[in-house]
């Protein structure tokens, strides 16, 4: 699914995206992706905001596969890891979830991941000029400083990224798909964000059928994700201990 297709289908603004672009472009320093690297060949868990959020993280916890995956949380999940006591080595977002997580986890060393797009120019303006360690990404054609690894939402996003920088194993948490949104969603519009939802879901379906990586679903409740089997964190931890020791 291209980004032609998705700005028809959902009436995005071409013009106010490059725009954001442009601003998030003029706000941050030169983009370092070699703290990317860390993640190759790696068990990468990446954290979506749906209503199995806290039950995903209760079992990982269980599992203590935070010690051996590297944590990626999109957006709004940020805050529950937080409460968690888990700090994501990387987060991906556009800012829409709980901005104070987001910034106390850029204070505490997460690499932030910040998306430009029509609808979060404001954001831009106040949040990004006072954060460390940024690293922005547009879902226009990349220039400057900016990177577009693929995706659209902010977890199918940092799925891509982790991909991009060739983990070995990819697990997804708190990625239900329904027709529920998760209570660490953030501000949305509900008929909106379930059509984004499956956008994002029709996107992992496409990098599960061609991604190097091993994709995983450890998402206690949801939708069944195409070529991304469901599996427990106990055999993850299975996994993980025989394919990447």
């Amino acid at each position: 699914m291209e980004y032609e297709q998705i700005t028809k289908e959902l009436r995005l603004d071409i013009g106010k995206d490059r725009k954001s672009a442009e601003l998030l472009n003029s706000l941050i320093r030169k983009a370092d992706i070699n703290q990317f690297y860390s993640i190759k060949k790696k068990c990468v868990i990446v954290f979506g905001a749906g209503p199995s959020l806290t039950l995903d993280i209760d079992q990982i916890k269980t599992e203590s596969l935070q010690k051996e995956c590297i944590l990626i949380a999109a957006d709004g999940a940020v805050k529950a890891l937080l409460e968690y006591k888990l700090i994501p080595r990387i987060q991906v977002t556009d800012l829409d979830g709980d901005t104070d997580a987001i910034i106390n986890a850029n204070k505490r060393g997460t690499i932030t991941v910040v998306h430009a797009h029509a609808d979060n120019i404001d954001k831009i303006i106040k949040y990004v000029p006072d954060m460390e360690n940024v690293v922005g990404t547009t879902q226009v054609k990349p220039f400057g400083k900016l990177l577009n690894f693929g995706g659209f939402t902010d977890g199918d996003r940092a799925v891509f990224l982790a991909d991009h920088f060739k983990a070995g194993i990819i697990a997804l948490a708190g990625m239900d798909f329904g027709s529920e949104i998760g209570e660490y969603s953030g501000d949305y519009n509900k008929e909106f964000k379930l059509k984004k939802l499956t956008i994002g879901k029709t996107l992992l379906e496409n990098i599960a059928k061609k991604s190097s990586a091993h994709l995983v679903n450890l998402t206690d409740n949801g939708e069944r994700i195409k070529g991304i089997p469901r599996i427990s964190a106990k055999q993850l931890k299975v996994l993980s201990s025989h394919m990447l020791r």
